[in-house]
């Protein structure tokens, strides 16, 4: 199927207007903001390359394998939600339909919300209305951009689910919509300002090229990309993090998508320097020590962690106990590092049981990894 082709620059445009100062450290504005409506006035061009964008090819396996699972007799909304997640260009057409059906806008913050409100053979409907691509049929500069997005959107999902668990973040689904478009504002810049997006992406840091953008081009990725999601109606928190995730003060989901960025670079040989990686998780309270085991597992660990679609029912401290518990250890090891008594412990974990329904610890410990809980 055709793909879109990449705006070219037009002749006697004036060049972008430069911004004054850094927008790293500005908190994200809604949707309709002064400087959202200074972007809309570039006019045809942006337009054009939004318009670009929104009409993002799939990986034609990546299509494939998500209309196999559709083909069950009663396919699982798990497992549906899990294909679309596998590229970024089904996310962002199943988000669009679920966010403009007449609902008000940003209803679904994330896939398996999406999933919900979309009957099986709707979302059938729209990933079979996707474009593909396919880097070894037909090789070519734009495919091989599309892909490398892609597998760095993927990467990158995967690597913020894993910092969510440590850092206790709520709003699992939301985040990960946000890490699978985070760079989406990567592919405005290069319909408007052709390969300039790609030139030095493998010789400077995140936060290098960023300044770089916004030296050069008067704009960043970042904002550019929450702008375009802002369009399309997601979320607002969806937005907010994708706009403020290369800011060193960034909290949250933004903070969390700043260090799974940071980790897939480092992972991938990207330069990525240590101290801003460590600084990046001390912003979502996660010590240096849990940081060699995210850098361990990226690339190395093929495993996709379960997301959990409910709320847990634990408290902090339960986890805790049940996670000591899942690392093999007796209730006076797991009192000794909490800093509480074994007493304690015991009464955690008998709420544990009785929260979920496991009747020994083996049964408790594989309920919460089921569910993505510990």
């Amino acid at each position: 199927m055709p793909m879109t082709r990449a705006a070219t620059k037009e002749r006697g445009s004036k060049p972008p207007r430069r911004r004054t100062g850094s927008s790293a450290g500005e908190k994200a504005r809604p949707a309709g903001s002064v400087r959202d409506r200074s972007l809309g006035q570039g006019g045809k061009r942006l337009a054009a390359a939004f318009d670009a964008v929104s009409a993002l090819p799939a990986l034609a396996e990546s299509r494939r394998r998500f209309l196999r699972v559709s083909e069950a007799t009663t396919p699982s909304p798990d497992e549906l939600a899990a294909a679309i997640e596998s590229d970024a260009a089904l996310a962002i057409q199943v988000m669009r339909v679920a966010n403009n059906g007449g609902g008000p806008h940003g209803r679904t913050g994330g896939v398996r919300q999406a999933v919900d409100v979309l009957s099986p053979d709707r979302i059938r409907q729209i990933v079979e209305g996707v474009d593909t691509y396919d880097p070894f049929e037909r090789p070519s500069a734009l495919s091989e951009r599309h892909e490398r997005f892609r597998r760095h959107a993927v990467a990158t999902r995967h690597a913020a689910d894993r910092i969510a668990d440590l850092a206790r973040l709520n709003d699992r689904d939301d985040l990960a919509v946000a890490a699978l478009l985070h760079d989406v504002g990567k592919l405005v810049l290069a319909e408007l300002h052709g390969t300039f997006a790609d030139t030095g992406e493998h010789r400077a840091t995140p936060d290098e090229r960023i300044r770089r953008e916004r030296r050069e081009l008067g704009i960043d990725h970042a904002l550019v990309g929450a702008v375009l999601v802002r369009r399309w109606a997601m979320a607002p928190g969806v937005a907010a993090a994708i706009e403020r995730h290369h800011s060193p003060k960034a909290t949250g989901h933004a903070a969390a998508i700043r260090l799974a960025d940071f980790i897939v670079h480092y992972a991938s040989g990207d330069p990525a320097p240590p101290d801003a990686i460590v600084a990046a998780a001390e912003q979502l309270g996660i010590e240096r020590k849990s940081i060699a085991p995210l850098l361990y597992e990226f690339p190395h660990s093929a495993a996709v962690l379960k997301r959990s679609t409910d709320p847990c029912p634990l408290s902090d401290r339960e986890v805790d106990a049940l996670r000591g518990l899942a690392d093999g250890k007796v209730y006076k090891q797991i009192a000794s590092e909490l800093s509480l008594s074994v007493s304690t412990i015991r009464t955690h974990l008998h709420n544990v049981y009785r929260k979920i329904g496991a009747v020994d610890r083996a049964q408790a410990v594989l309920i919460a990894h089921e569910h993505g809980w510990i």
